[in-house]
């Protein structure tokens, strides 16, 4: 109890998740009087770290940051815009349609935002949209990112558990399109109340054309990636270096915008990203080592599994455990403490694996939009300078939409599963 109040009494007064969530280990082990057992403290975040498929989130950051500094970004928005900027609220449409292809970029929902949010929030905005609409269509959007692969939030998770990343990927792909679906519906449903633009004239077959080559340097990145994940010829962190080389490629060779002084930039930038992900890794394997000796996962299966032995209720009770605690916490600390207690009780009502899996991600990923300290609503507030609860208000009906496909993914099992088992993951 007393290391819940601390904990919390951290994230108060601003401390970085990281350490709150080391002190409060540290502070659980010396609670139970042996001090020798703090030594365990560092060989507990080193044996946190040392798993190799963790090499691979480096890899993808700075390679979405070398894809975005060349100007990948704006040739996807650009194609994206003459695939349905001829709907009522073009932009809109368009925000998502490039969500979907950025994400085969980055894999992480604030790099999603952060683009957007400097580039098609302003554009959008001198079109006619309001700025708090254009930023919570952008918040509904990134959370593509880390849906559909690569993502880093699914290496992770398949890091903890040892289940396959690649099946992971593979689930990820017709939730990421499910949600895009959905909110372009939301977007054409809510267009003439909200006053959106009137479209502009549908592109000519050459237009499309046109913008289809000069995407094309970026559509084969996620070829690439997937493609050789799918189909077996190698492992996602060897996916995420070739991403690297590849992105290199295109910026000093195709391109030619990329130069030494700006790949510098990108590595300090990925270093403290990914330093950043890893101290919260780091320190979260203390506190779930305490967690584990004094049996709170347990207490906790055994407090869910009192409440009803239907597997439904059971799944909801997961879910809404998911999104509320990622309301007030990170993602990944979420995932690291969380997922060892509620990967069991997901198997013991019949989930399998990767399914278990992929409901995790989307409901940690839908988490990343929700105030009060949704991930993506911050950096859009800091980025466009709205206020995040003008912002809060316009995203409700996008975060309905997405709980709904999240539900129908975590209890119709064929439809999550089907793309892992066409490939042989399940």
């Amino acid at each position: 109890m007393l290391i819940g109040i601390l904990f919390v009494g951290l994230l108060m007064i601003g401390s970085p998740i990281g350490f709150a969530i080391g002190i409060a280990g540290l502070a659980g082990i010396a609670e139970m009087g042996n001090e020798r057992m703090l030594a365990m403290g560092p060989s507990r975040m080193f044996n946190s770290l040392d798993i190799f498929p963790f090499l691979a989130m480096p890899f993808f950051i700075l390679a979405g940051e070398i894809m975005n500094h060349i100007g990948i970004t704006s040739r996807l928005m650009r194609f994206a815009h003459i695939l349905v900027g001829h709907f009522r609220g073009g932009l809109a449409h368009a925000n998502m349609v490039a969500s979907v292809m950025f994400a085969g970029l980055t894999g992480a929902a604030t790099a999603d935002a952060a683009a957007f949010g400097r580039t098609l929030v302003p554009e959008m905005v001198a079109q006619g949209y309001r700025r708090d609409y254009a930023c919570a269509v952008t918040a509904a959007g990134s959370i593509i990112g880390p849906t559909i692969p690569p993502s880093g939030i699914m290496v992770v998770y398949g890091s903890l558990m040892g289940v396959s990343i690649g099946g992971l990927f593979a689930a990820g792909i017709l939730p990421g399109l499910a949600i895009c679906v959905v909110c372009m519906l939301i977007i054409a449903l809510g267009a003439r109340r909200n006053g959106l633009p009137v479209a502009a004239r549908r592109a000519s077959f050459r237009e499309v054309l046109r913008a289809f080559l000069d995407a094309t340097t970026a559509l084969l990145m996620p070829v690439i990636i997937l493609g050789g994940i799918l189909g077996g010829i190698v492992t996602p962190t060897e996916a995420a270096s070739i991403a690297v080389a590849y992105a290199l490629f295109v910026g000093f060779v195709i391109y030619r915008n990329l130069d030494l002084g700006a790949l510098a930039r990108m590595l300090l930038q990925t270093a403290v990203i990914s330093g950043v992900i890893f101290v919260i890794i780091g320190f979260a394997g203390i506190l779930g080592w305490w967690m584990s000796f004094n049996r709170i996962p347990q207490d906790i299966a055994s407090g869910l599994l009192g409440i009803s032995e239907n597997p439904q209720i059971l799944l909801l009770l997961i879910i809404g455990l998911l999104l509320a605690i990622g309301m007030v916490m990170d993602v990944t600390a979420i995932l690291i403490i969380l997922a060892p207690v509620l990967a069991p009780i997901a198997a013991q009502i019949g989930l399998q694996p990767i399914h278990a899996g992929i409901i995790f991600v989307v409901a940690l990923n839908i988490s990343l939009m929700t105030p009060p300290v949704g991930a993506c609503l911050f950096v859009l507030s800091s980025v466009t300078g709205e206020r995040l609860e003008r912002i809060a208000a316009k995203l409700w009906p996008f975060l309905l939409a997405q709980i709904g496909v999240l539900l129908v993914f975590a209890f119709w099992e064929d439809a999550a599963l089907l793309i892992p088992r066409l490939f042989g993951f399940v």
